[in-house]
């Protein structure tokens, strides 16, 4: 059983140390991205997991995506990977934009530790912390999940589903307050932002109806899901993260998200601080995660 209040703590902690103690994790302060990567490399070596870091160039700054990996068997058929960038816009502490997402991260791969010790799954599962994803470097080939997406396909590496994490921690309950992009608005989602949502393209609507089905088994997360077709490119707000990358090297991979700039206000602003985060939301998602991977690596979404 998952100790939910000190989860919540727990997530409150990671939140603090990345937009309190660090601060702005930009290419503007590449100190902080290094000790961003520092802290989540201790954060795994702590767990006892190997950790190793997929360095690159970006300009004259050499940067790293952050790799971990839980294996629940010796030798597992299934691999997922979990992601999320830990870089912010410059000028934001980022909380939501995406500490949030860090954190959960993180907090997962305590909880898929947990029950390795108890349990022999049929999966494993990758941890990447992407360096780069804000501007200036969304869109370009220096973002973190595009390096790791092309070197996984050019290793051939087998992934049975990539999913990312893109800001997972605000909440509003004013009717109204959740907004959508077009047709979306016109259809029946909800009015108020107490859900996660899951979105997927045409190619990984398994993985996301998978997700779905996990995540409906904790009912104190609502969850909405949407499958975009031709790879999201008529709704581009649906690309707005790291899971393009994978969708555009033929990978599958979702968004699991609590909508951007669609429900926080805050989006990209010095007003994302972590005072605005619902970190019960939070756990309750690492709590969802976990169902998730336990059934994959059970077979019971086979």
């Amino acid at each position: 059983m998952i100790d939910m209040d000190e989860l919540v703590k727990r997530l409150q902690g990671h939140v603090r140390e990345l937009t309190v103690t660090i601060g702005e994790r930009s290419v503007r302060l590449p100190e902080n991205l290094e000790k961003t990567a520092q802290y989540i490399e201790a954060f795994y070596k702590n767990l006892g997991l190997a950790v190793e870091r997929e360095s690159y160039r970006y300009r004259e700054l050499t940067v790293a995506n952050v790799v971990a990996r839980v294996d629940f068997s010796a030798s597992p058929s299934r691999l997922y990977l979990l992601g999320a960038h830990y870089d912010t816009v410059g000028g934001t502490v980022g909380a939501d934009d995406n500490a949030s997402a860090i954190a959960v991260q993180l907090e997962t791969a305590r909880q898929l530790q947990a029950l390795r010790a108890t349990r022999q799954l049929d999966v494993a599962v990758k941890l990447v912390s992407f360096a780069l994803e804000e501007p200036p470097v969304f869109g370009t080939r220096a973002m973190g999940s595009r390096v790791h997406a092309r070197n996984a396909k050019k290793d051939g590496e087998k992934i049975d589903g990539m999913i990312c994490l893109e800001m997972v921690g605000y909440t509003c309950t004013k009717p109204g307050c959740q907004d959508y992009p077009f047709p979306l608005m016109f259809m029946d989602y909800p009015k108020e932002g107490t859900f996660i949502g899951i979105v997927g393209n045409l190619g990984s609507r398994y993985l996301t109806s998978g997700l779905y089905d996990a995540f409906q088994k904790n009912e104190k997360l609502p969850v909405v899901k949407l499958t975009v077709p031709l790879g999201g490119w008529l709704m581009p707000s649906v690309r707005l993260s790291d899971h393009a990358s994978f969708w555009d090297e033929g990978f599958h991979a979702v968004m699991v998200t609590d909508s951007a700039f669609y429900r926080n206000p805050y989006y990209h602003q010095h007003s994302d601080t972590m005072d605005k985060l619902d970190f019960r939301f939070m756990a309750e998602l690492v709590r969802s995660l976990g169902i998730f991977f336990a059934e994959v690596g059970s077979g019971a979404d086979r």
